[in-house]
């Protein structure tokens, strides 16, 4: 994609990206919680290397933020809002969904001896952060071109080319990428001892949240300002469209190819894995773009299909909080039923979606009832033109 035209004229809101925005995070819903054992491959994160559906919800939910930051910030400057309360206003929602990820890690048990640090929201707030204030002091296109070829070009370097303390050198000594033994999760390990990802006894082997791969997860957001400058610029819709899936073929062709030497992994955050999310998240974006703006099919009289997807986009954050909170008390809470131990997701599954005789299908049932579930209070507060705002 070239280096957009912005337009003076006000700054109209995207129809298309609230619809993106919907999909993503009900689809986030439903992969977190997927039923457990017997659920479908594509509802399941890579077990390393390696990609399915589920691995690009997080980096499309980062790349609609960088998105995003373009048509707020844009708007928002329109109406005269200063570079200085912009900043406030930036460092404020971070540090709000930061705060909000360590709610939903501690919950509802808050276990404070092994407090997970990293998370989802945290990761989004520093991303917010990171590219939203880079945005706002410097929209030179070429600025963020360079930031993301160093940063995963630096990160291969890493990961390739610096010795893991107490291991040795990838590729020499360890694998390269070992499942544990690699510099992002050692960073992880020396930096919050005890308080990463697994339960016990592995809580402290690893974190996909972790610190060093903010570097990539930022490339993601982004790659996301590439598309929303792309998008804000005066030209034609259908170019637009063209511009978004030609940036989409782009990406793919050169993230799987770097992917020879550089494997795709979700957990590392690798940089072939932020261009091919990419890849995947613009062709998610054009389709949504084609759809909506260029045919029109999700507006007027046809807009009917959009409904689902705007409820849910509308409160993101909100729809995913009650979702975590909700889903870590079903795992959480334990009890005795039939003399054995059990949780509630359990309890329910087993007292009604295990009836379905195919697996597959039984854990999809439930994946999708949890997710209908989400929906109603989201429903609740679009239908009574409550947007709730960090």
């Amino acid at each position: 994609m070239t280096a957009p035209t912005l337009t003076h004229a006000p700054v109209q809101r995207q129809l298309s990206l609230d619809v993106l925005r919907g999909i993503t995070i009900a689809f986030m819903i439903m992969v977190n919680n997927n039923g457990g054992d017997g659920s479908w491959g594509f509802m399941n994160h890579s077990a390393w290397n390696g990609l399915t559906a589920t691995d690009v919800v997080s980096p499309t939910f980062l790349f609609v933020v960088g998105v995003s930051i373009v048509f707020a910030f844009e708007a928002r400057l329109a109406r005269g809002t200063t570079r200085a309360e912009l900043t406030r206003q930036t460092v404020r929602r971070a540090g709000i969904l930061f705060l909000m990820g360590i709610v939903v890690n501690a919950f509802p048990i808050f276990e404070l001896a092994h407090l997970r640090i990293y998370g989802v929201l945290q990761r989004i707030g520093i991303c917010y952060l990171v590219v939203g204030l880079f945005y706002l002091w410097d929209k030179r296109v070429w600025t963020k071109v360079v930031a993301v070829i160093v940063a995963l070009v630096g990160y291969w370097i890493m990961l390739r080319w610096v010795p893991v303390p107490g291991a040795g050198m990838p590729g020499r000594d360890i694998p390269f990428l070992d499942q544990n033994m690699n510099l992002p999760f050692w960073l992880d390990r020396q930096i919050f001892p005890y308080h990463l990802a697994l339960a016990p006894p592995d809580y402290n082997l690893h974190d996909e949240q972790g610190l060093l791969s903010d570097i990539t997860s930022i490339c993601s957001t982004l790659m996301g300002v590439f598309a929303g400058l792309w998008l804000l610029g005066s030209r034609k819709i259908a170019t637009k469209t063209k511009g978004l899936a030609m940036g989409a073929v782009g990406c793919l062709l050169v993230g799987y190819l770097w992917a020879i030497w550089f494997p795709i992994n979700k957990n590392l955050w690798t940089s072939t894995f932020v261009l091919v999310a990419a890849g995947w998240s613009l062709t998610a974006l054009m389709l949504t773009y084609w759809a909506v703006e260029q045919r029109g099919w999700g507006k007027g009289s046809s807009k009917g299909w959009t409904w689902p997807w705007l409820v849910f986009g509308s409160n993101a954050i909100v729809a995913y909080m009650l979702s975590s909170l909700v889903s870590n008390s079903f795992w959480k809470i334990k009890f005795t039923s039939g003399g054995r131990q059990m949780d509630i997701q359990g309890y329910l599954f087993a007292h009604s979606f295990a009836y379905i005789p195919n697996p597959g299908w039984a854990t999809f049932a439930y994946s999708i009832s949890f997710t209908l579930f989400c929906f109603i209070p989201a429903w609740i507060l679009y239908r009574k033109k409550i947007f709730v705002k960090v």
